[in-house]
């Protein structure tokens, strides 16, 4: 378990201090969580979000830093928001998005126009505006689809199950083309299932740990679909520490790199897990739900390898530890959040 001290050499504090940040997506669980460090850092923070209660956003996630960082909220898909948002920045943490994979299915045309059409209209004002800026765009390891193998390389075939997935997959195609042909300065980290304080808990829109949290805290029994899948979970200040890192390593410049955390388990294993560090609670396990078995990828972790290797990144937090800053952090703060 890797809850010890950071093998992480960046200090964010030299590294950060006075540059000027554009965060989009800000409000959401990993943009805050940067926006938190960044301003600690001493960095000039600007957050673009539309704050959309569809979204994971919330103001109360930056709730304590009014007047520490400038807030515009405006939609990625507006031209001239962005715009305003991008001028005088030196580095892009471009995590705005819909992560709804049921939600891409349900609606594929506006889940096309955010991830997809709006990341072409930002890279080409990019292009306008400064083409010397550092961006650090958030993927996803949905792109991969169902396993061939396990743990999932950077090499792994891109086989998308879902609208959301093959949106992101577009949007990520697209940094990559801007560095190779246009020469931006562009990054993508292929994500996992993020979580911690700040996400969206009320209900398993952006994943199914958020609902989970919100039930163990109300005291209700909460719903397990099968149970046997594996997964891998990121915490969300090792998240942050990733953006961070890559942001500032010169070699991960037109490259994309899967993030993972410290090893997969299964569902029935988490489970159990929220219930020893909330210390009770209950569950029940059913069937996993047609219309989300159709586009379930089902067992999945990450070989990072090629990240940790590149930046010196690891993740510091485990589940037990994770769940408890989690379960800690919104007892006292449950009603901003349901």
């Amino acid at each position: 378990m890797t809850t010890g001290s950071s093998a992480i050499a960046l200090d964010p504090v030299t590294h950060f201090k006075a540059m000027k940040i554009l965060i989009t997506g800000g409000f959401g669980l990993i943009g805050s969580a940067l926006t938190r460090r960044l301003v600690a850092a001493g960095s000039h923070v600007r957050v673009l979000d539309n704050l959309d209660p569809d979204s994971g956003a919330n103001r109360a996630n930056l709730d304590g830093l009014e007047n520490r960082f400038e807030s515009v909220i405006g939609d990625i898909r507006d031209a001239d928001a962005v715009r305003r948002a991008l001028l005088g920045r030196d580095v892009l943490f471009n995590l705005a998005g819909q992560s709804s994979h049921l939600g891409s299915m349900q609606a594929p045309l506006a889940d096309f126009d955010v991830n997809a059409r709006a990341q072409l209209a930002l890279l080409e004002t990019v292009r306008a505006v400064d083409p010397t800026l550092r961006i650090v765009y958030a993927s996803t390891r949905q792109i991969y689809g169902k396993p061939d193998y396990l743990p999932v390389d950077e090499r792994h075939p891109l086989r998308p199950v879902d609208v959301n997935g093959i949106d992101k997959l577009a949007g990520e195609a697209f940094h990559q083309l801007y560095h190779r042909v246009h020469g931006l300065r562009t990054t993508a980290l292929r994500l996992t299932n993020t979580y911690g304080p700040g996400m969206r808990i009320r209900d398993a829109r952006q994943t199914f740990v958020g609902a989970w949290l919100r039930a163990v805290l109300e005291g209700r029994p909460f719903e397990l679909w099968g149970g046997a899948q594996k997964r891998d979970f990121t915490f969300v200040e090792d998240a942050a520490d990733a953006f961070l890192l890559a942001a500032a390593t010169p070699a991960t410049e037109g490259g994309v790199y899967n993030i993972g955390g410290e090893g997969a388990l299964t569902l029935k294993e988490l489970a159990e897990a929220l219930l020893a560090a909330n210390g009770g609670g209950s569950f029940v396990v059913k069937e996993f739900p047609l219309e989300r078995r159709t586009i379930d990828i089902g067992d999945y972790w990450a070989d990072d390898t090629t990240f940790r290797r590149t930046t010196g990144w690891q993740p510091r937090v485990g589940i037990r530890p994770g769940l408890e800053k989690s379960l800690d952090f919104f007892r006292t703060r449950l009603a901003n959040y349901v």
